[in-house]
């Protein structure tokens, strides 16, 4: 048998995947891990959402939509960009995705061609990384160096050195949970733009910022795409329903894209999601124990030896520096998870060159699992 394997799957994998197998290996076996490997909140998709689904699925609606996804649930995203963020956004300009993920492959086809190059920051999703290798596009990683978040002069120095396509980045960040702040956002949105760099701003943790309103990149121009999800926030993360706001030119290009990767994203996902915008009590009391749980995180882990990275700003994670104890975080990971039973994801994921250096812990579990894991780390170390 003749099998042939093409230069484009000869990506990193997902270390947080890995880890995350490993854990539920232990867990089949009756081992009590405390998992702070994977950001999925441990919290159901909200009450309404679930009771949408069951209505839908008693009705047998379950079939294929338009490829930009139902016009109701379009309506309602650019409902939400009216009510949280005062913003005026055509419904034309949404396209419905299978999850944030779908949206990325998307954007990347639909902007860059093989050779071109994109900037990320580095510590940064790895995802970004390996979908964009895959697709030949040439990765700038910006190292931040001790800079919380990309800025327009992190941007200015990658394209002086040799000229850029295009700038992704999020805010907030994962693995650091960083915000950019509003001004330093239009400064960064301007910049690209004055280059002539097209601009991808993640926002799948958007609603989950604890010390300052969100901003979105939207409110700098319409020439953006944003990328955005029901998986963080909205505690969807299975049902794999995310959406994308183009500038208008993209429109056409993304839906011929996605008529043939995905022909439509899944239309159960797509009628429970619209219930999602009404559950803000709900979810508001999920991302208050988010809150708490940062609180204790902040606290403890630099009483354990793991220095704080940036500003937990936002989102659900903590990024350490953990040269105190290893300057081999996959192994220290691995380690950690055999020997005190809780699972934390090594920095090679999000920063190659420095990223043996560094953890990511995620605090989206229980307040009380939290605290344990704290404990059992403590005991470990000692």
């Amino acid at each position: 048998m003749v099998v042939s394997l093409s230069r484009r799957g000869d990506v990193e994998p997902f270390h947080a995947m890995d880890i995350l197998a490993e854990a539920n290996r232990l867990k089949a076996r009756g081992v009590p891990v405390v998992s702070m490997a994977v950001g999925q909140p441990s919290d159901p998709a909200p009450a309404g959402v679930r009771q949408a689904a069951t209505n839908a699925l008693n009705m047998g609606r379950i079939g294929y939509t338009d490829a930009l996804g139902l016009a109701g649930l379009r309506e309602a995203i650019a409902q939400h960009y009216a009510d949280h963020y005062g913003l005026a956004v055509s419904p034309g300009r949404i396209a419905v995705t299978t999850g944030s993920s779908a949206a990325f492959n998307l954007a990347f086809l639909a902007m860059f061609d093989p050779g071109d190059r994109v900037a990320i920051a580095a510590p940064g999703y790895p995802a970004y990384r390996n979908i964009m290798a895959a697709l030949g596009i040439e990765i700038v990683e910006i190292e931040l160096d001790g800079d919380a978040y990309l800025h327009a002069e992190h941007l200015k120095a990658a394209h002086r050195e040799k000229k850029l396509k295009g700038v992704l980045f999020a805010s907030p960040a994962n693995p650091t949970g960083a915000i950019i702040p509003a001004d330093e956002l239009s400064a960064l949105v301007t910049t690209a733009q004055e280059l002539g760099i097209a601009v991808i701003s993640d926002e799948i943790y958007h609603r989950l910022a604890y010390a300052a309103p969100d901003t979105t990149a939207l409110a700098c121009g319409p020439d953006v795409t944003v990328i955005n999800s029901f998986s963080k926030y909205y505690c969807m993360t299975g049902w794999r329903i995310g959406w994308m706001v183009l500038p208008e030119p993209l429109v056409r290009p993304v839906e011929r894209i996605a008529q043939s990767l995905y022909i439509s994203p899944p239309e159960l996902s797509q009628i429970a999601a619209i219930e999602a915008f009404k559950a803000t009590a709900e979810l508001e009391a999920v991302k208050a124990r988010y809150a708490g749980n940062r609180e204790l995180l902040m606290k403890r882990l630099p009483e354990l030896g793991f220095t704080l990275a940036a500003p937990m700003d936002g989102a659900f994670y903590a990024f350490c520096n953990v040269t105190r104890h290893t300057n081999d975080s996959m192994a220290f990971a691995r380690k950690m998870l055999a020997e005190a039973h809780v699972a934390a994801t090594p920095g090679r994921d999000f920063d190659p060159l420095q990223g043996h250096r560094a953890m990511r812990f995620s605090y989206a579990g229980s307040h009380d699992e939290m605290v344990e894991a704290m404990m059992r780390i403590e005991r470990w170390l000692r």
